[in-house]
């Protein structure tokens, strides 16, 4: 009899690559993949700790996994169970993976069968191999994320990602255009590009001046490919030379998320960040001059300590001046490990919270005038799904959501759409 699987992820598209990765070895060792809310025989939670939200949802969905099936085989892999290994143990876990060796992950559950629990977590600061996993498809989806690198080497003092991913690890460049090409051979047009700090591609590889331009010029050859979209990604990389060339490739989507995390010059020398407001201003006015209609994105921070109100204010000024295509407003998490979490001035959270509303109504008008840029243009959509009958949604190339009517069934095709409306989080439209 078939075993069962259920797969729960957290956190960010490297960990949604890696479940997917995940449930293709599981299908291929003969395991079917089931909801997470079924009763399965095997469970495997990905876990996320950005924050002490994602710490707090991991041990949740444990919980409830055991509460679905108790005799289940419990698997917890990612960010939190390697850096806390031991709360996971005690939690009554079967396999305990980290950042690392999910390659083994079936293996593991096998051996949990047979009574063995295994905590396979170990230093990841001492790794320095990327870890291959290869992913053929996507559930539901009409993007693909690849994952080019892992690990990051700055070290912001508010970020416990370096000491749960490990140093920056490249992939190698045949490996990940063997998979585009697979991607592409399975009816995906779009693929997006993602690891844990994706502008460090290639600083590992020795004797190679390779970095991510080489990636984005080797996926433009492959037929089949029509968008080319960067993850998160970080300003240093996006000199003038290097927004130029990105210009000159008409496949790569006109869409940067550069966190920028304060508009405060002085927040952002605490924080450890390697570049300046007047840097990110930069940046932004050469995407603007090379790559027109780019939406920009961001993911900004309140709360961060030592923050005065004057420094908050530079800061929602900033956002305002650079009037992002939409902004992840959030507070800032104390992580045990990190420096910032031993700075002195802690910011209250009823401060940090209507800092956050603050923020987040200056965003929300940035996204609105964005919006309104685009009011009676005609875009280009990858119909992604049919959400109710006859109406369809989609996304732009600068990443708008777009919803549109149309009497045939035209998912994950492109077509061309009539921007007319603004509703709260999206555009609707009239298929050209």
């Amino acid at each position: 009899m078939n075993k069962t699987v259920s797969f729960h992820t957290l956190g960010c598209k490297v960990n949604q690559y890696e479940t997917e990765a995940m449930a293709e070895l599981f299908k291929n060792a003969g395991y079917t993949v089931a909801d997470f809310d079924d009763l399965c025989d095997v469970y495997v939670i990905n876990t996320c700790t950005v924050t002490g939200t994602g710490d707090k949802k991991s041990r949740q969905m444990i919980r409830r996994a055991k509460s679905i099936n108790p005799d289940a085989v419990i698997a917890v892999a990612g960010c939190y169970s390697q850096v806390a290994p031991d709360e996971i143990a005690a939690m009554g876990v079967d396999v305990i993976l980290g950042s690392k060796d999910k390659s083994k992950i079936v293996k593991l559950v096998e051996d949990a069968y047979a009574g063995k629990q295994t905590n396979a977590v170990s230093d990841i600061m001492k790794s320095r191999k990327f870890e291959d996993m290869q992913v053929s498809s996507f559930s539901d989806k009409t993007r693909a994320f690849v994952k080019i690198e892992d690990g990051c080497n700055s070290f912001c003092t508010y970020c416990i990602i370096p000491y749960a991913r490990g140093p920056v690890r490249s992939r190698d460049l045949k490996d990940i255009l063997n998979e585009v090409k697979t991607l592409a051979d399975n009816g995906f047009s779009e693929v997006v590009l993602t690891g844990i700090h994706i502008a460090s591609y290639g600083l590992d590889i020795k004797d190679k001046d390779t970095n991510l331009g080489d990636i984005i010029k080797a996926i433009h050859e492959i037929d089949g490919i029509r968008r080319i979209r960067l993850g998160s990604i970080e300003p240093r990389i996006l000199t003038e030379d290097f927004v130029e060339m990105l210009s000159r490739s008409p496949k790569l989507c006109n869409h940067f998320h550069i966190s920028v995390q304060s508009g405060c010059d002085e927040t952002l020398a605490r924080m450890n960040r390697k570049y300046n407001t007047d840097e990110f201003r930069t940046v932004v006015k050469n995407i603007r001059k090379y790559i027109p209609d780019s939406a920009i994105t961001t993911d900004i921070m309140v709360g961060f300590p030592g923050e005065t109100n004057e420094e908050f204010e530079k800061s929602v000024e900033f956002l305002k001046e650079i009037c992002f295509a939409e902004s992840h407003v959030f507070a800032y998490s104390n992580r045990r490990g990190t420096k910032a979490d031993k700075f002195p001035n802690q910011v209250k959270r009823s401060i940090k919270n209507e800092r956050s509303s603050i923020m987040a109504k200056a965003a929300d008008e940035c996204k609105q005038k964005f919006l309104e840029s685009f009011i009676g243009k005609q875009l280009e959509v990858l119909a992604e799904r049919e959400i109710e009958n006859g109406i369809y949604e989609g996304h732009t190339s600068n990443y708008i959501k777009v919803h549109f009517k149309s009497d045939t069934d035209i998912s994950k095709n492109f077509v061309n759409v009539k921007i007319d409306k603004i509703e709260k989080d999206y555009v609707t439209g009239i298929l050209c």
